[in-house]
């Protein structure tokens, strides 16, 4: 580790110690070990998971732990968000991190002492961990803010499971306004505790949702289908041209995944319904690749429809984009886990992950990358995300923090700082780059 690295906080005591909420409180005596705090945050959170858009317990919990480390906490907006905005003795850039707070509206099934107490709601994606990863960021960054040579923003993000997602409502919100760069993780039970996983370019697949129904004017009989439209045979033809689309239409080496995951019909096993409908998701690397399936779907359904006379809708949501880490910001972060862990600890993402993850529209608007942390130590820690028993080892906890946290102060000092304070000098950001509280 270097000497630099070295110094980065790893004691922690509460400025405001009343206005901390009773978890944290409870547990701080005097000087307390920055690893130590970090999992009393992320078991309490844990264990009192919410879902997207209705996070206000979570939210205040965050807001009051670090205006009890003394930090000034702005918002809520985008309903549920927050943000504090760390202000470094220079100007060379403004750098921001973000973290997402929302539960998945599943049971947590792990027999241990910090599980859900809340009945089908569990932190079975890690957002748990994030949360307390960017508290530990703000805290160490408001620790050497004389070592910041600029402005560094930590936002707390609702909604990332769901559609729409918060992103989205954080952006028009402002939280981006005068941002040159952003930094986000993501726990990864499929790597090792103490390995950094690395990729630049596309890292996640776009995820979108489709819907498909067929109809037909009443219903009809199982004993007579040529007397009206069968719309289960009709939607089950749709449903084999899309399974033939990836591959075919569109490069094999370019990843596209196209998955039908609901089906109805008839309840009844000699009616022909008059309305069959199936539903699924779509997902790709490539954003040419997304609109090329999706013409063709809407093509497809309106040629069968037209070519069996039955109505065919098909409605798309619209999900993430993928994200797309930018290769000065991945090598910033790679030359800083170098620094801090040595080269061992960079493990790099041969392949994307076709799963979503809203970062992506952030990305869009400013350049930056998304780290996975291995959090995997065994058995117990190996879940893959969503599953019922999904956990983590919290060891990383503490190390990560501190790492973005230096993530953050490297991209100020180095060359990526310089160029971002010559691009934002000629757009000054309204509100001093503040996202606006009442959004």
């Amino acid at each position: 580790m270097s000497q630099q690295n070295s110094r980065m906080l790893t004691q922690i005591a509460p400025s405001h110690r009343g206005a901390l909420p009773d978890a944290v409180a409870d547990s701080m005596e005097g000087k307390q070990p920055l690893a130590q705090l970090l999992v009393t945050i992320r078991r309490h959170l844990h264990m009192h998971p919410e879902v997207g858009m209705n996070e206000h317990e979570t939210s205040r919990f965050v807001r009051q732990t670090l205006e009890g480390f003394g930090l000034d906490v702005h918002g809520p907006i985008a309903g549920t968000g927050l943000y504090v905005d760390i202000e470094g003795r220079g100007s060379k850039g403004f750098v921001g991190y973000r973290a997402d707070i929302d539960a998945l509206p599943t049971q947590d099934q792990k027999r241990v002492s910090y599980r859900s107490q809340t009945p089908n709601v569990a932190h079975l994606c890690g957002h748990d961990a994030h949360t307390a990863v960017a508290i530990g960021v703000a805290l160490v960054l408001h620790a050497h803010r004389d070592d910041l040579d600029g402005r560094a923003r930590v936002f707390f993000q609702p909604n990332e499971e769901g559609l729409p997602s918060g992103a989205p409502l954080m952006i028009r919100s402002g939280v981006l306004e005068g941002l040159d760069a952003l930094y986000a993780i993501h726990v990864d039970p499929t790597l090792d505790v103490g390995r950094y996983g690395l990729m630049v370019g596309p890292v996640t697949a776009s995820s979108d949702r489709f819907d498909v129904r067929v109809r037909q004017e009443g219903t009809g009989h199982s004993a007579r289908p040529h007397e009206g439209v069968d719309t289960v045979w009709v939607a089950s033809q749709l449903m084999n041209q899309f399974y033939q689309i990836t591959d075919r239409l569109t490069d094999p080496r370019s990843p596209a995944v196209l998955t039908v995951t609901k089906m109805a019909g008839s309840e009844a096993h000699n009616v022909i319904p008059e309305e069959a409908s199936f539903g699924g998701t779509l997902r790709t690397v490539s954003p040419d690749d997304r609109e090329t399936i999706r013409s063709y779907m809407r093509e497809g359904a309106g040629r069968l429809g037209n070519l069996y006379d039955a109505h065919v809708a098909i409605d798309f949501e619209d999900g993430s984009p993928p994200v797309i880490n930018d290769e000065t910001a991945v090598t910033n972060v790679e030359r800083t886990i170098e620094g801090t862990f040595g080269e061992q600890a960079i493990h790099w993402n041969e392949q994307s992950s076709m799963g979503g993850e809203d970062f992506a529209h952030y990305l869009e608007h400013v350049p930056g990358a998304f780290i996975r942390v291995g959090t995997a130590s065994g058995p117990e820690t190996s879940y893959p995300l969503h599953h019922h028993r999904f956990d983590i080892d919290e060891t990383p906890l503490a190390p990560t923090a501190r790492l973005m946290a230096r993530v953050l102060m490297n991209h100020l000092d180095g060359e990526l700082g310089t160029v971002a304070q010559s691009r934002s000098s000629n757009t000054a950001p309204s509100s001093n780059g503040r996202p606006s509280e009442t959004a």
